[in-house]
């Protein structure tokens, strides 16, 4: 089977989970025995583009000539069977999905974020879930606030794109949501449920994991949406020392709080951005990891991670957090939730807890693998205790979900048979 896998790379400089995401699914499908033919741009390529490049930058993501001209010849070249799409923006677009039609290949696309609807893809402004253009033909409100890329001008270009191509999106054959949440998303959307599939991503197997350590750690992209401030808040009600270590590890634009953070508390340890080996090092040193999002983060790879080390979460009961350490809850009505027409501001809703304006007082939501709760600080800062106590007990509970949920043997497999179903009605179709 060959399968074109198009996905426009996020910058080196802006951490990307999805960029990890795209290269590891490449190395599981080859490892699986399909030909996959990679059809990669980065935005770091933009700036050695030629002036007249450039100057036609503004109507890529609507449309990429150069994208759809290279695309075509590798179609011609190759007869893939399916192409499968991750990012197109800014130098593929979402053209790709006619262009791939254009020589009958059936697409398949795998959903990170709320692209389809939202201009910024977080469905997060000011500090808050934010969902003012669901429902709009056009997003006005992404313009208003400067949502993409903090430019009115560019808002405006992102917000025309998204309904420019509403057409596009909802040709697409088959889509991979990574929870029901997403599912949900794609579903108040206007997509049809047969043409939706329920998978997660895998991450590789570090291997047996070693006994639990000490402490908690957290660590990613330290950006307002992930949670750092609502974790610190959270952390400094409990006096110095009282939970053990808290190890923050990751750069972005908090780092500064971070580090005033390392300075103020004893216990608190920030240690920079990590490599591969290193962020290794730290989840055998911790016993319990945090993700604690404060908008609804569709499938953080960090969780993943920490369970394949046999390392159980806290999280916020927020976007995929909930589904992967085993605390999601039965469908909220639709429109009330992440597990119903799409997200809202209850940051509960899908792990059956309150609103984010709750008392403090909630008791954490126990999953297979992990607890969530509102994320609210009064509400982290009592679970952090129970997290502490209960960690060693949970340890492999939270190995055995990522073995029958996330490993790649689990997730290449559902993969590769979404490809040969797509593949097999464009046969029958010709």
């Amino acid at each position: 089977m060959k399968v074109v896998v198009a996905h426009n790379r996020y910058r080196a400089a802006q951490p990307s989970g999805e960029n990890t995401i795209v290269d590891t699914e490449i190395d599981q499908l080859t490892a699986a025995g399909v030909e996959v033919l990679p059809f990669l741009r980065s935005s770091d390529e933009i700036e050695e583009l030629s002036t007249p490049a450039k100057a036609l930058l503004p109507v890529s993501p609507i449309y990429a000539p150069r994208a759809q001209r290279e695309l075509s010849r590798l179609i011609e070249s190759h007869r893939p069977d399916v192409l499968h799409l991750h990012n197109p923006y800014p130098l593929i677009s979402p053209w790709v999905v006619r262009t791939a039609h254009r020589y009958g290949v059936p697409v398949v696309q795998t959903v990170h974020n709320y692209r389809q609807v939202c201009s910024s893809g977080l469905y997060f402004r000011d500090g808050r879930i934010c969902t003012d253009c669901r429902g709009r033909a056009f997003g006005l409100p992404a313009v208003v606030h400067r949502c993409y890329r903090g430019s009115r001008a560019q808002s405006a270009l992102m917000a025309t794109t998204l309904a420019l191509h509403r057409p596009t999106w909802r040709s697409v054959d088959r889509y991979i949501a990574l929870t029901g949440g997403i599912a949900g998303h794609l579903r108040d959307y206007g997509i049809p449920a047969d043409r939706i599939v329920v998978k997660p991503n895998a991450m590789p197997d570090p291997g047996p994991p070693a006994p639990p350590g000490e402490g908690f750690l957290y660590f990613g992209r330290l950006s307002p949406e992930k949670g750092l401030a609502l974790l610190l808040d959270a952390w400094q009600r409990h006096p110095d020392g009282s939970l053990g270590r808290l190890r923050i590890a990751g750069d972005g634009e908090l780092r500064p709080l971070a580090e005033a953070a390392a300075v103020h508390r004893a216990d608190i340890d920030y240690l920079g951005p990590l490599d591969r080996a290193r962020v290794a090092a730290a989840l055998r040193d911790t016993a319990v990891v945090l993700t604690v999002p404060t908008w609804h983060d569709v499938l953080p790879t960090v969780v993943i991670e920490a369970l394949a080390a046999g390392r159980p979460v806290l999280g916020t009961a927020l976007g995929g957090v909930p589904y992967l350490v085993g605390a999601d809850q039965p469908a909220a009505p639709a429109g009330t939730g992440p597990a119903g027409g799409g997200p809202s501001a209850a940051a509960g809703s899908a792990a059956g807890g309150p609103s984010p304006s709750g008392t403090g007082t909630e008791t954490p939501l126990a999953g297979a693998a992990g607890w969530v709760v509102p994320a609210e600080p009064g509400a982290l800062a009592a679970a952090l205790p129970v997290a502490r106590a209960d960690a060693a007990a949970l340890a492999p509970a939270a190995r055995a979900r990522y073995e029958t949920v996330f490993h790649p043997d689990v997730v290449t497999r559902r993969l590769v048979d979404i490809y040969a179903d797509l593949a097999e009605g464009a046969s029958r179709a010709r």
